[in-house]
């Protein structure tokens, strides 16, 4: 970790005084100590510690690791039979060990950077010669983004060092804290963000507000199944907030509506043709191997090189069949040779190459119209796709597994958010069934927005008490055996990418991914490893 923290600690100078990372009015040379001094420069500061937690535009470094954890669930196939899998395969097979994680150890690495930066901010901010109230704003973002690095830190690798205030070299002692302590100091960060930010304005697209941290508040909570505290910040935001449902599902990931009306935080995306500020992902997961021939028009404007990673499974297809969900299937899915749901005029028959693609399925959600496509000169990192991080849907979901470990009213919760996919209300179930309901409408409504792997870790299976993954993974696990036995006509001959996806989980080790075994030769060995690895 010395090494590491020293790092960390060279970048958060470097940062704060590069002219390519913030534009400033000249002082002669600035340092830390002399940088906090305006609105602007606390602004600036702030601005990329967002950009950096929310990052669109650089695949690697947040994107690939997110990607990654879909691969490692019921939903996703690695994808792409074409091209090297080393970054996905890891942990999408379940062949981790501490010394390969392929793209996974970079979420560590970025999320410990912006850590420390964040506390560099915080304490330079509250000495900084600015009003109160841009003081509460710009350290209310910052104490945000702190917490979800360590959000996401905690559910992929269990208890990671906590601190709080800036290292110095005196300070490279850093060991585990434990999980229980980790989301403590979430939840204590995003209770002082959202009172810090209560008076900051809502409407300010791609900035954090006081809402965005009473829904991760809710997330968290809910994660740790503090039941009530779940139940009261989802109620919150619900209740209380500006959002409403969008009335038309397929409007959450539209290329024309950023920050819509459902949405609590977006990654921003732009388009701008100078800058190369679009978004990444529909790059990433787009559909490999697409042909102007099989686009109507025969224009070479209509293709996106898409490179085809975390491509949906025909058991998550199943899933949607199974409840009739045609709205949500369509919005998420789309099969070879389907019209593209939305566009269906000018790509009514969305074909890529199969040679290349696992499971013949790629991800609406991630998905550019053929509109928006010819309007842009330059495509690979201009794509105008903003990512929902966190939306109004969940925190009806949140609320419904709440109410149903409390007594209330899960089935309307439920029954909203079939509602506005035009699926009959549920009636008439309790108890286990009910459970399971919850559980699989957040799949349905959730799925590729990065909550399937954290949620089938920590949901329980009613009948037995352990982890939902331990279920679908594994030699015997159901997800297993419907790969083993399936006849879906494009996962089957295309077997390149192995047709016994999570065959190698062990409920031992897998329930988290292992600490990088170059962090725990850095500390010495003060930093332990998981079990199991």
């Amino acid at each position: 970790m010395k090494k590491i923290i020293v790092s960390i600690i060279a970048l958060a100078v470097f940062t704060v005084s590069c002219d390519d990372f913030i534009e400033k009015e000249e002082r002669g040379t600035q340092t830390l100590e002399n940088y906090f001094q305006t609105a602007q420069e606390c602004e600036n500061y702030t601005n990329e510690l967002t950009r950096r937690l929310l990052i669109t535009n650089d695949w690697y470094t947040l994107l690939a690791p997110r990607l990654v954890s879909e691969t490692a669930t019921d939903d996703a196939w690695m994808g792409n039979t074409g091209q090297d899998s080393g970054a996905f395969r890891p942990c999408a097979q379940y062949l981790v060990t501490p010394d390969n994680m392929g793209a996974m150890n970079s979420i560590y690495t970025a999320h410990f950077y912006t850590i420390q930066s964040a506390n560099i901010g915080l304490e330079k901010m509250a000495l900084s010669p600015i009003s109160d109230s841009q003081k509460n704003q710009y350290m209310g973002e910052s104490l945000f983004a702190r917490a979800y690095c360590y959000y996401e830190l905690v559910n992929l690798f269990g208890g990671v060092p906590l601190y709080t205030k800036s290292l110095g070299t005196g300070d490279l002692n850093l060991q585990r804290s434990s999980a229980a302590d980790v989301y403590a100091q979430i939840e204590a960060d995003l209770k002082d963000a959202a009172a810090k930010l209560e008076s900051a304005p809502v409407a300010r697209n791609g900035r954090i507000n006081k809402w965005a941290a009473y829904a991760l508040l809710a997330r968290v909570t809910l994660f740790q199944e503090k039941w009530a505290d779940a139940k009261l910040y989802s109620n919150k935001v619900i209740t209380e907030g500006p959002f409403q449902l969008e009335s038309d599902f397929l409007n959450i990931w539209n290329v024309n509506n950023h920050n819509g009306v459902e949405s609590i935080l977006e990654a921003q995306s732009s388009s701008v043709q100078d800058k190369n500020l679009g978004s990444m992902l529909p790059t990433f997961s787009g559909a490999r191997g697409e042909d102007k021939k099989n686009f109507p028009s025969n224009d070479a404007a209509d293709v996106i090189d898409g490179w085809g990673w975390c491509m949906p499974t025909s058991d998550l297809e199943n899933a949607y069949l199974s409840e009739n969900d045609v709205i949500r299937r369509r919005s998420t899915i789309t099969k070879w040779g389907e019209a593209a749901y939305g566009d269906e005029v000018l790509n009514p028959t969305h074909k890529f190459s199969l040679n290349d693609n696992k499971s013949g399925r790629i991800c609406r959600k991630y998905y550019i119209p053929i509109a928006t496509r010819r309007a842009l000169d330059k495509k690979d990192g201009h794509l105008p796709l903003n990512v929902p991080l966190i939306r109004l849907a969940e925190m009806y979901l949140t609320r419904a597994e709440a109410n149903y470990h409390t007594g209330g009213d899960a089935l309307a919760d439920i029954n909203i958010i079939r509602a506005r996919v035009q699926l009959t209300p549920k009636t008439g179930i309790s108890g286990p069934t009910l459970l399971k309901q919850i559980y699989k409408e957040r799949r349905l409504e959730l799925a590729f927005e990065g909550l399937r792997l954290f949620d089938i870790r920590r949901e329980k299976d009613p009948t037995t008490g352990r982890p939902v993954i331990e279920s679908l993974m594994g030699p015997n696990g159901t997800f297993v055996q419907y790969n083993l036995n399936s006849t879906d006509p494009y996962e089957t001959t295309n077997t390149r990418e192995s047709q016994d996806k999570g065959i190698n989980f062990s409920p031992a080790k897998n329930l988290l991914w292992p600490i990088p075994q170059l962090e725990i030769d850095l500390s010495g060995g003060l930093i332990t490893q998981n079990p199991g690895y």
